[in-house]
């Protein structure tokens, strides 16, 4: 066994022992309107991420994900490249789950609003408790409850990889159509570029069992030419850790 694999089986060792004391274990969800089949359970994640002495981002990713920094990578990334520097007073993001890069997108910027479609209730409660967020009646697919180009930051993280392609095709038009002109959109995919012949290998045999959708390809090609009819430009691609590999984060501007 690889060190990388023994790592990652030490990691889920400890996810386990540390649920394991709080009285709960991982288990998979039967209600996932997403068609993703692995759930991060609330208040085992929680309390866990206490007894861990760890923020719930910073558990998810350096125990659960076995990633430390991942989240915060993302964020300096894109504050690189002048996403935050235009102060969004309205930001949305599909499927923030329990927040980690909700909490760090709000750590660079102050908006006025901040919209979140998230189909778990329990994550969305918290959210809503915690950072005073506004969470949309969520169908899985929409942002209806949104209006046409009134969001300046549409972003979604460690989402289309876990969908079908229909479902993040959907979610592309509805991001395009609440953006404002001169708006952002930021979320990742695993391109063709994260798919190298030895990462697919390591999907296959290192990867876990996966499910339905999960995890889920998505062309490059296809991303970028299907924003660009929708007046969305690529600004700039990088990547970011998922899993055994990585996906890439695509950054697209709204022409003004």
């Amino acid at each position: 066994m690889s060190a990388a694999r023994r790592g990652k089986s030490v990691l889920k060792a400890g996810v386990k022992r540390v649920l394991g004391r709080a009285g709960f274990d991982i288990v998979r969800s039967t209600n996932n309107r997403d068609g993703a089949d692995d759930f991060i359970p609330f208040e085992p994640t929680m309390r866990a991420a206490q007894a861990a002495g760890l923020s719930v981002g910073d558990y998810i990713d350096e125990v659960m994900n076995g990633t430390p920094g991942a989240t915060q990578s993302t964020i300096d990334e894109l504050r690189t490249l002048g996403v935050f520097a235009a102060d969004p007073d309205t930001v949305l993001e599909i499927g923030p789950g329990s927040g980690r890069y909700l909490e760090k997108t709000l750590n660079e910027c102050a908006p006025d609003r901040y919209e979140i479609y998230e189909t778990a209730a329990p994550w969305a409660d918290y959210l809503v408790d915690t950072f005073s967020v506004v969470a949309q009646p969520t169908e899985g697919c929409s942002l209806a409850a949104t209006p046409d180009a009134s969001i300046d930051l549409v972003q979604a993280h460690k989402v289309f990889n876990t969908v079908t392609f229909l479902c993040a095709s959907r979610y592309f038009f509805e991001m395009a159509r609440v953006t404002r002109p001169g708006g952002r959109i930021v979320f990742d995919v695993m391109t063709e570029t994260c798919l190298d012949p030895a990462t697919v290998r390591a999907w296959a045999t290192q990867g876990g069992e996966g499910h339905d959708s999960y995890p889920a390809a998505m062309p490059r090609r296809t991303c970028v030419d299907h924003f660009a009819t929708l007046d969305c430009d690529l600004e700039a691609s990088f990547l970011t850790p998922m899993g055994v590999a990585s996906t890439e984060v695509l950054v697209f501007k709204k022409a003004a």
